[in-house]
């Protein structure tokens, strides 16, 4: 299958956090492909990635970075998809590849999600894709159903333990 959507680490060390995004990406069936460019070791890579991503078929782009994060930026710089940047905790639990990635000038928007959401990295780019994709749409919708079940569950056990009681004072 064509992938869709594109997730770029700095480098590999940045793939244990962006296995949640893979891993939902999977989950829902949503083709994607995986790559290593950096900002910094391999600008012309990252631009020739940038420039051609979208005649490749690609539709939305999760960046992820960490320390001084410009690889969101860069990527955004050089195309028209959007571009979803993912925070990786470092040396300042995060924030400073947060700062770095939410303080675009204007003109090259970067969408933000927390320090390692590469989970809601991967649904945020379904849910913009969904926007025309109905079928990405019934997995999206599909998939948040079932998050209410899951509480409801845990709900329903915490109500079953009978050694516990709660007063309130």
């Amino acid at each position: 299958m064509t992938p869709i959507i594109s997730i770029i680490m700095g480098s590999t060390s940045d793939l244990p956090v962006m296995e949640k995004a893979c891993k939902w990406l999977n989950d829902q069936q949503i083709p994607f492909e995986v790559n290593a460019l950096s900002a910094h070791r391999t600008p012309d890579a990252v631009e020739n990635f940038a420039k051609n991503a979208k005649g490749r078929g690609i539709k939305v782009i999760i960046a992820a970075a960490g320390m001084a994060a410009a690889l969101p930026g860069v990527i955004a710089a050089s195309t028209p998809l959007p571009v979803i940047g993912v925070p990786i905790k470092g040396m300042l639990d995060g924030l400073d590849a947060m700062l770095s990635i939410i303080q675009m000038p204007p003109g090259i928007p970067v969408a933000t999600v927390g320090v390692n959401g590469a989970q809601n990295a991967a649904i945020l780019a379904a849910e913009m894709i969904a926007l025309g994709d109905d079928e990405i749409a019934r997995k999206i919708d599909a998939w948040k159903a079932g998050l209410g079940s899951k509480i409801e569950k845990a709900n329903a056990e915490l109500a079953a333990i009978k050694d516990y009681e709660y007063k309130c004072n």
